[in-house]
């Protein structure tokens, strides 16, 4: 799991009142692994994934020469554990944005002592990495969050680069924070965009991922229990990155959605006309699997899968 923009016009407020319609194709299974959380990075070579951490390193990677693959698991991303973490611990959900000359990798780690997660940064020169920490503490560690975590960078069109986030508070909640040019300060006040407020979501919204388009923001998120089958892919739009943002009346990616293809889609990712999303594999609660699909956006944000 991960623990992966003033008034609505009058047209995507319209959008929101219709579900977006069933998946017109087949899930693709891209890695047959555990690789949970996929962040998906398109570079001139091709394509580079990252992943929660796991038996395969604290940030698996994996590439493939196109979006559909074939893709090839190997490597750890991160080349040491930060200075404030505890290097045997969980490291989770990494997101990995281009830095102009070189790449920054968002992450969650868990402080060494404790038993919650908060979100480092680290550069390196390459996609793939290695991927040196920055710091000599967390970039976001909130006490009274109970643990941040699934990290998602994003840069709007003039410049301004932001990074998104999910509270362990329970409801739990996605926070929007302006963070500087170099992506390794924060710049003002966090605010709160999303809050775990329908039942099926069960108390959980985390996995944020923003898309512009022609007329607002798009936020992709996944709701419920990670563990669950109802586990799944919700959007809400805005006009603005910091909203106010309205949740679809019904998700995006269901297991029922998908016909039973994908159990528990969810940690969703979009990057060239493709969604990429994680769900349980063999049926059982052991390993997630990537899986994609086509999608495009409507110009007033609503999401077409197929």
């Amino acid at each position: 799991m991960r623990w992966s923009s003033a008034v609505l016009s009058v047209t995507l407020g319209a959008a929101l009142l219709t579900a977006p319609p069933a998946a017109a194709v087949e899930p693709v299974l891209l890695i047959n692994q555990d690789f949970a959380d996929p962040d998906v990075l398109r570079t001139g070579d091709g394509f580079t994934a990252f992943a929660t951490g796991g038996q395969a390193g604290r940030i698996p990677v994996a590439r493939a020469p196109s979006a559909t693959g074939p893709w090839t698991v190997g490597g750890d991303a991160l080349a040491d554990p930060p200075r404030w973490a505890d290097g045997d611990g969980r490291f989770w959900a990494p997101d990995v944005s281009s830095r102009g000359g070189d790449f920054l990798m968002y992450f969650a780690a868990q402080p060494a002592g404790t038993d919650r997660l908060c979100i480092g940064a680290a550069l390196s020169a390459e996609a793939a990495g290695p991927y040196h920490p920055v710091g000599d503490a967390p970039l976001v560690c909130v006490p009274e969050d109970h643990g941040d975590i699934d990290p998602e960078s994003f840069v709007d069109a003039d410049g301004r680069r932001y990074l998104l986030y999910k509270s362990g508070t329970v409801p739990s909640g996605i926070w929007l924070q302006e963070v500087t040019a170099d992506g390794l300060g924060l710049a003002g006040q966090r605010r709160l965009i999303l809050r775990a407020d329908r039942p099926g979501e069960n108390g959980v919204v985390e996995a944020p991922a923003m898309v512009r388009v022609p007329r607002g923001y798009v936020l992709l998120y996944s709701g419920d229990r990670f563990d669950s089958t109802g586990y799944h892919t919700g959007y809400a739009t805005a006009p603005a990155p910091a909203g106010p943002f309205t949740k679809a009346a019904e998700p995006l990616l269901t297991t029922a959605e998908v016909g039973g293809a994908v159990d528990g889609p969810g940690g969703a990712d979009v990057v060239d006309g493709r969604i990429y999303f994680h769900g349980w594999l063999n049926g059982q609660r052991i390993a997630r699997g990537v899986y994609s699909l086509p999608v495009r956006f409507e110009p007033g944000g609503r999401p077409v899968i197929g």
